[in-house]
């Protein structure tokens, strides 16, 4: 284990140091992980600071966690960063090991509290690319009006962090999605309408 404990008052004297940066590029602090909801209380404090000091906060997280948890921070969010990684449930089940139904509940809630949302999808090859799965994605974004969505290419950066931990890495074999087949994709969710973009 690495790392110390340090209190929300502490966190903000490090994002106080770049309140510079923030006010020229019109950014802020991003909130990310793992994910942040392992820790509502100690996120609800941080989120709250940032409010009161008008930076701007945005929030990765797969959605994983009750509405009560996600409604309680909200409020003090101006962007979430939404991961769908399957909208299949028994797929989804497969893959991560929980269902996907409080993840589309929790961002329909969002969705209509008015909320901004950019989606994101890890592009994992053989996994989740099939045009099916995309294609429903956007179909999902289309009935909650939303319009960002960010296509997240698979890198194999993680082979070497686990080979250090001593650890197997189950995706060793996986492969990074072809530039064809991105921009393939691109193209098919533009025409929904979409604003898609690589990365990010």
């Amino acid at each position: 284990m690495i790392g110390r404990m340090v209190t929300a008052g502490e966190v903000m004297e490090e994002i106080e140091k770049d309140r510079v940066f923030y006010e020229e590029s019109g950014g802020g602090v991003t909130f990310s992980g793992g994910e942040p909801l392992m820790q509502p209380g100690f996120l609800h404090a941080l989120l709250s600071k940032c409010k009161e000091r008008k930076i701007h906060t945005a929030l990765d997280t797969s959605g994983y966690v009750s509405w009560e948890t996600l409604s309680r921070i909200s409020a003090n969010v101006d962007l979430f960063l939404y991961d769908i990684k399957h909208t299949d449930d028994r797929r989804h089940m497969e893959l991560t090991g929980v269902s996907n139904r409080q993840i589309f509940h929790n961002l329909k809630n969002l969705a209509g509290a008015g909320k901004k949302i950019w989606i994101r999808v890890p592009v994992m090859p053989g996994l989740n690319d099939d045009q099916e799965n995309m294609l429903k994605i956007a179909d999902l974004m289309h009935a909650l009006n939303l319009k960002d969505i960010f296509l997240l290419p698979y890198h194999r950066i993680a082979t070497d962090k686990y080979g250090r931990l001593g650890r197997v890495y189950l995706l060793s074999d996986l492969q990074t999605p072809s530039d064809e087949y991105m921009h393939g994709t691109v193209e098919r969710l533009s025409a929904y309408g979409l604003n898609v973009k690589i990365g990010g």
